[in-house]
């Protein structure tokens, strides 16, 4: 017997924050959810498996229309002709959606009751689908104390949309731990809710598939579903999917060996080669770029983010426009000494090194540069308001980082250009 196990699948996902860049790939990141989902089908179909789980967040939460349920519809329809049913629960984001609730679905789609527990048993493989739906977004109670004991003789599968103990990213939707899953006395646990792929064996093999597609660049690495094989003692074997289309990553550079502006892009273009050339894969790739270390070339990047953006854009247009997206570049150095040079010289910049260090603890002058920040900050677009991080120590008044971290930059600079 073989069986798909996926969650989190988000069906037309906002990809937020694109909007930003006008060199987006965005018909690719519009549909890279559908497409995630059509590969997924296609798999489950070539791989003949006996039937699929969607263990919660099928969609998205509240949509304008009802597109997105009728791509689901046709794609179940696909299945529907292979003869391969679908078990289906409900977590947070479609106890949001309209179409939860008024979308009638294919005859191969099985879905849960939300009020209580329910159990889908499937005689001619000998198994048993227990679960129970998210009625409301906030289900904060513990699900799985009232999911029925196992059915005798049977494999036993548990799908529950949980944070589980210590997913402290994730909200803390139908809480429990490992030990009561493992104590229900179920084969195996098909999870839900967390966007990583965890595994635990004991008693019960206990499953987060994670999400299928990677939307945004917290959602690093390779995305999909699981696919469980059970042998003629019961005994699961999990084979990871990989399902996505295209793929976050986060390219950390060090630039501490750098003296310039010209040779920490260099530096960035050799690590962007040396990333494809390492890939096993020839998707697209979003890739977030992080210069950091202390260098020399500190000054130079100081306020210069976007034209070190537009350099590596040209970088990777050179090495393969067609599979790889700069999302971002974040300069994240320090200059290479500690201020000692610039404070020995007694003169002008020394006098700026200092009245920008007594700056950092002036509560005057912090009280009204948070003024005058204010003005800009509240007038700046929604974009900006979470992409940049200074914003919010703005609003808090938290400004001694700001401070110094100009004082690096601006000193730094004016160094290097006098």
């Amino acid at each position: 017997m073989k069986f798909i196990h996926a969650a989190d699948i988000h069906l037309d996902s906002p990809l937020t924050g694109l909007s930003a860049y006008a060199d987006a790939p965005v018909d690719m990141l519009r549909t890279a959810t559908r497409d995630a989902f059509t590969n997924l089908v296609a798999e489950a179909i070539e791989q003949q498996v006996d039937f699929m789980v969607i263990a919660g967040d099928l969609y998205d939460g509240a949509w304008k229309d009802h597109n997105t349920g009728i791509y689901f519809c046709k794609e179940m329809g696909r299945l529907k002709k292979a003869g391969i049913p679908v078990y289906l629960l409900f977590g947070n984001h479609d106890a949001e959606s309209e179409m939860t609730k008024k979308l009638q679905l294919p005859d191969n789609v099985f879905t849960f009751d939300t009020r209580k527990p329910s159990t889908f048993q499937l005689e001619h493989l000998n198994v048993a689908l227990h679960g129970r739906s998210f009625r409301e977004k906030e289900t904060t109670e513990n699900l799985a104390t009232a999911y029925p004991a196992p059915l005798p003789g049977m494999f036993n599968i548990g799908v529950l949309h949980t944070a589980l103990e210590g997913n402290a990213a994730h909200a803390n939707y139908a809480p429990c731990n490992l030990d009561e899953l493992h104590a229900k006395g179920y084969r195996y646990w098909a999870l839900g809710h967390v966007h990583e792929y965890q595994m635990w064996q004991g008693a019960s093999t206990v499953v987060f598939p994670g999400n299928l597609q990677g939307r945004h660049i917290r959602e690093t690495g390779p995305r999909g579903a699981v696919v469980v094989s059970v042998n003629d003692h019961g005994m699961p074997e999990v084979e990871r999917l990989f399902v996505d289309v295209l793929r976050w990553h986060h390219l950390e550079v060090d630039v501490a060996a750098c003296n310039s502006l010209s040779e920490v892009v260099i530096a960035i273009g050799k690590a962007l080669e040396s990333m494809v050339e390492n890939s096993a894969s020839t998707m697209p790739n979003a890739v977030r770029v992080t210069v950091s270390g202390k260098t020399a070339a500190h000054g130079d990047l100081f306020g210069l983010e976007s034209q070190l953006r537009a350099e590596v854009l040209a970088l990777a247009a050179s090495i393969g426009a067609e599979r790889l997206w700069i999302e971002k570049v974040k300069v994240n150095t320090s200059t290479a000494d500690d201020g000692e040079a610039i404070r020995a010289r007694v003169d002008a910049l020394s006098d700026l090194q200092d009245l920008l260090e007594a700056a950092e603890n002036d509560p005057d002058f912090l009280k009204g540069l948070q003024d005058d920040l204010l003005v800009l900050v509240n007038k700046a677009p929604l974009e900006l308001q979470t992409a940049v991080p200074h914003f919010k120590a703005i609003r808090s008044g938290e400004l001694a980082d700001l401070v110094r971290d100009v004082r690096s930059g601006l000193v730094s600079h004016l160094a290097k250009v006098e």
